[in-house]
């Protein structure tokens, strides 16, 4: 039963990286019909990223009281309405109407999963799942390349997309019994048996070490955010490359995060969390410490490369780490603020150097990857000794 039930975790990961890069394959399409500029995909993004942020929030209050089965369930159920919402849209404002669901729905089943893994799976099983998001958020818009070159339009992308995701909805609804059992197993709540209080933002907010790891997840998903939107860019306007050789490359960034989490599944085998963790930021500094040498186009290819597989191991390993640094009845509520700060960095940061590219220069670019990076790693180190501190305090006392 515990395999199998890792198994459906296993799908729902995969499903839920097909929607994330829909909007970007499909807006070429997908603007011109609606008449509107090209610019007004960043209106959907911001209302998506809104409603992650508030859906992630509420994470805690939501499985304290259903159980993490239910909300994945109902989470997955509210994603595949709104993206058959956006396959039978005919306006932008309708687009918009349904990006409130969609965010709301990708936030609650995101946090919900990743501290149920967290809680009851081994480090290398995180890094495997985030890397099942990768190849979920790589095979999306093959999908939508598929309805478009047939002659179906954008509308059918979405609609093959949200089938899929009614498919997995049903797959939970029959595992609910599964989620139940391992629940009652385990240190988690049986759903609808919510007894602990969830904790409130300020309480969240006052744990020793909570503001450090807020902080660390806003610094990282700026960075890998930052990054898969500028590197293009970059490489065309400051390092002269054809458009498509620097397509080519920007690339190979998300294909070493892939296969990045997919071997890092193994290291997590020999190195804990924290380990892994100092030795992804490691990676990130040599690669864009590559991305500044004046020698052509091999160090910008290494240079992203070596920044995609330094991403890779920090995202699950902090997440996977929640439990143990803040205890497995303050993870979920954790977890929930550590995704609205992961999605607040998505949403602001990658728009900042954009107004720095665009009114200064883009070749600040590795400068402010660095810059993040430095905060990022700041911010990781002085949360572990507090986190440790906290601990020792609680094992005297429990002594």
């Amino acid at each position: 039963m515990f395999q199998l039930l890792l198994v459906i975790i296993y799908l729902a990961f995969i499903s839920l990286g097909l929607p994330d890069s829909l909007l970007g394959s499909a807006w070429p399409a997908m603007y011109r019909e609606f008449s509107v500029p090209v610019s007004y995909a960043g209106g959907i993004s911001m209302i998506i990223a809104v409603g992650t942020i508030v859906s992630s929030l509420q994470s805690d209050r939501l499985t304290k009281r259903f159980g993490t089965g239910k909300v994945t369930a109902a989470s997955v159920l509210m994603t595949a309405v709104a993206l058959f919402g956006f396959s039978i849209s005919h306006s932008y404002v309708s687009l918009c109407l349904w990006a409130v669901p969609y965010g709301l729905g990708a936030g609650s089943v995101d946090a919900s999963l990743n501290n149920y893994v967290a809680l009851h799976y081994a480090s290398r099983h995180m890094s495997w799942l985030h890397c099942m998001w990768g190849i979920g958020a790589s095979l999306g818009p093959y999908i939508m390349g598929y309805a478009l070159s047939g002659g179906l339009g954008w509308n059918m992308g979405y609609r093959y997309i949200a089938i899929l995701q009614v498919a997995l909805t049903a797959v939970l609804v029959f595992s609910l019994p599964l989620w139940t059992k391992q629940a009652a197993d385990n240190t988690e709540q049986p759903d609808g048996a919510g007894k602990i209080k969830p904790l409130s933002l300020h309480q969240i907010i006052r744990i020793p070490g909570a503001k450090e790891v807020m902080i660390t997840f806003f610094c990282y998903c700026a960075l890998e955010q930052t990054a898969g939107l500028w590197a293009s860019s970059y490489l065309v306007l400051h390092r002269e490359l054809p458009a498509e050789t620097a397509a080519g490359f920007a690339s190979l960034f998300f294909i070493g995060i892939t296969a990045g989490r997919a071997f890092s599944g193994f290291l997590t085998m020999k190195l804990n969390d924290t380990k892994m963790i100092r030795l992804g930021q490691g990676f990130m500094l040599v690669g864009i410490v590559l991305l500044f040498l004046p020698f052509g186009s091999i160090t910008a290819l290494l240079g992203l490369i070596f920044v995609g597989l330094g991403c890779a191991p920090v995202y699950p390993s902090i997440i996977h780490s929640t439990p143990e640094h803040f205890g497995a009845d303050k993870s979920q509520a954790m977890i929930g603020v550590q995704m609205a700060s992961a999605y607040a960095g998505t949403c602001f940061m990658p728009p900042i150097f954009g107004f720095i590219a665009n009114h200064i220069h883009v070749a600040l670019f590795p400068v402010y990857l660095l810059a993040i990076l430095a905060l990022m790693a700041a911010m990781h180190e002085k949360m572990l000794p507090k986190v440790s501190a906290n601990k020792t305090k609680k094992d005297d006392f429990h002594s």
